[in-house]
């Protein structure tokens, strides 16, 4: 019998997925925004990425012999509950609650959970749920899908899961061990949060443009560190300034922020509009640097002689996206190799509990090599899709062969047009790799500009990424290491600066994808027609979405987006839909 796991995640109120493990193949995950098109899916349960998940596998809730979730009871015993009420003892009301009924939020959480599996047709008579505390769930994510054997650092932080917030320890033999928690509110992600939450950003969504608008910064302009300190073994978070709650936050527009008036006080009033100016870049680059520091004092007390033992370190929790740090890692001489689960955020903890329960139960579970793990569509579905579309879109089905949609698009690319790019199956997690990619070619001058205004409707400061052969990747980056999910920035080589100048930020660093072959063939032929054409087989990568937008799923939304921005050419599968402009058609 096939050990069936269901991960399902949406514990935080944010963020729900569902992933599923059969025999310890990751068969498909995804996550609940892109099927109801509303960014992060706040408060939602992940009803239709299970069900996503079970119609792909073609199983029935009867065949799935457990449940996991990201979120678990924790005892009054332990450090967290009494952490809690010690550290907010300006709000007692929280505090006793911490003590007294401190597991409220999972028993809701959990009752939410059962009425999604009732929805989706599980008899909760006969289902199995197992909860994972959050952390270990993050843990798991990173450790159990590195493919790494040896023994393994582990590193976590995020902005909290149930108590705890940030985790150390290490994996050997497929088992996690913890070394330290630390616990609400010493949260360096909570910190980056709030400090994201001033610069007008939302927090949980607009930390990476707060990176983003670090290299525009001097970090020595201000001094950050009163902020949070690392002493003696422990974090501590000034919370006179920032992660705190109640009365002590700071109030605006009928909005509490995470950070307290003392804040504006010192720094000045929030940050408002899109431009990136004194003093808000000098800001974002101090808070990048106290977050670098700081996480790697922690790494090199907690984790330091794991590292120094093997060299590999599992990365994961939202403090994991922060591809800056990911760069100042691996160029530490200790470190072999990093792995950052490309998921790093909450919607990775439903595979990080399913594949947690996986090997608790004797299965170990495969090493993530690629994210195309959502639905995919037929020539047959996009077109019948066209056909029914109210924009009445223009479409051809491009010639026959497997070379005939690379040599088309690569040739629409080359002469300077935005491509959107819809093959195969749907990506897991923030970064499109190549299934639901908005494209552009590198070389060409300003058509990142032409993206973002045209397209994207975003911050003009914001940077854009390659996608680039495995051929190309060590003589751009410079590095052999691994890069397949954009999960690190790179040092862009001299030469390629002045060669593909669209794809590199303004500190000489690009965040990469170096793409193997096997993974997608077909994005990795186009790149190779593009090198034909242009000498350089990188191609810009963007998601395939609008500001503010979770990424395209369905034909249906990648037409609706097309329709509602200047893209002049969509490519769904063999189909290229074009706008009414036939002078410009490739």
């Amino acid at each position: 019998m096939a050990l069936t796991i269901l991960g399902l995640s949406g514990a935080v109120s944010h963020d729900p997925s569902a992933a599923l493990y059969i025999d310890g193949k990751l068969v498909a995950a995804a996550e609940e925004e892109r099927f109801l098109r509303d960014k992060h899916a706040k408060g939602r349960m992940p009803f239709e990425a299970a069900k996503f998940c079970l119609d792909f596998a073609g199983i029935k809730p009867a065949d799935v012999d457990a449940v996991a979730i990201p979120f678990a009871p924790i005892s009054i015993f332990g450090p967290a509950r009494w952490h809690y009420a010690r550290r907010y003892w300006y709000a007692p009301d929280r505090g006793l609650d911490a003590l007294f009924t401190g597991n409220r939020r999972y028993y809701r959480y959990r009752k939410r959970i059962e009425g999604c599996l009732g929805e989706l047709g599980f008899d909760l008579a006969r289902t199995e749920i197992v909860p994972v505390e959050h952390h270990l769930a993050h843990a798991s994510s990173a450790y159990h899908c590195s493919g790494f054997q040896e023994k393994t650092a582990i590193l976590g932080i995020d902005g909290k899961g149930e108590y705890a917030t940030t985790f150390f320890g290490y994996g050997e033999n497929g088992r996690i061990h913890k070394i330290k928690e630390f616990f609400d509110p010493d949260s360096l992600g909570g910190l980056y949060g709030a400090i994201t939450e001033y610069l007008g950003f939302e927090m949980l969504d607009g930390e990476y443009k707060v990176m983003g608008m670090a290299p525009y910064g001097d970090p020595a302009r201000y001094d950050f560190s009163r902020l949070a300190k690392f002493e003696n073994g422990e974090l501590v978070v000034d919370t006179d300034y920032a992660n705190v709650i109640g009365l002590r936050r700071y109030k605006e527009g009928g909005k509490g922020y995470y950070f307290s008036p003392k804040l504006i006080e010192w720094l000045g009033p929030m940050r408002a509009g899109d431009i990136a100016d004194d003093p808000y870049v000098h800001y974002a680059a101090s808070m990048q640097k106290l977050f670098e520091d700081l996480s790697q004092q922690l790494m090199d007390y907690y984790l330091g002689d794991s590292l120094r033992e093997t060299g590999r370190l599992a990365f994961a929790g939202g403090g994991a996206l922060n591809v800056k740090l990911n760069q100042k890692i691996i160029a530490r001489p200790e470190v072999r190799e990093l792995f950052v689960q490309p998921a790093s955020g909450d919607s990775g903890t439903a595979i990080g509990a399913a594949s947690y329960v996986s090997v608790q139960r004797g299965v170990p579970v495969e090493k993530m090599e690629h994210v195309y793990l959502g639905p995919r569509y037929s020539n047959e579905e996009v077109i019948a899709t066209c056909q029914a579309h109210p924009g009445k879109p223009r479409w051809e089905k491009v010639g026959d062969g497997e070379t005939a949609i690379p040599q088309r698009v690569a040739r629409i690319l080359a002469d300077g047009n935005p491509v959107a790019w819809f093959q195969g199956r749907m990506e897991f997690g923030p970064r499109a790799l190549g299934g639901r990619s908005i494209l552009g070619c590198p070389s060409v001058a300003g058509v990142a500009d032409r993206i973002n205004a045209q397209i994207k409707f975003r911050e003009r400061w914001r940077p854009f990424c390659p996608s680039m052969l495995d051929s190309v990747g060590p003589q751009m980056l410079q590095s052999d290491h691994p890069a397949p999910f954009m999960t690190f920035t790179f040092e862009v080589a001299e030469e390629w600066k002045s060669r593909v100048p669209e794809v590199v930020h303004e500190d000489g660093t690009s965040r990469a994808q170096v793409l193997r072959r096997e993974h997608n063939p077909r994005y990795y032929d186009l790149m190779l027609e593009l090198e034909k054409l242009t000498g350089n087989g990188v191609v810009l990568n963007t998601s395939l979405n609008r500001r503010g937008e979770p990424m395209i799923c369905s034909p249906a939304d990648a037409l609706n987006m097309f329709f509602g921005s200047d893209l002049e050419y969509l490519v769904m599968e063999d189909v290229l839909v074009v706008k009414d402009n036939p002078a410009k058609a490739g």
